[in-house]
């Protein structure tokens, strides 16, 4: 991963911890073979991938680029 990325990362998962639906993040949940998930934007192409796994917690389950989700 690049270190842009990580640094973003660690700044965007600080924001995801205290609001996992704040605008800049786009949260958005997944269709079709990741229904279930969700997913934020961390910078540019890059996104977290993630599950709730009750109302205080999620986790996350991948990163990198749209790649990801083939």
């Amino acid at each position: 991963m690049p270190q842009f990325v990580k640094r973003a990362f660690i700044k965007r998962g600080k924001l995801f911890l205290s609001n996992a639906f704040h605008p800049s993040l786009d949260a958005h949940p997944l269709h079709g073979k990741y229904m279930g998930f969700w997913s934020f934007t961390v910078i540019g192409q890059y996104r977290v991938m993630f599950a709730f796994r009750d109302s205080h917690y999620a986790d996350f389950v991948n990163i990198g680029t749209h790649e990801i989700y083939r």
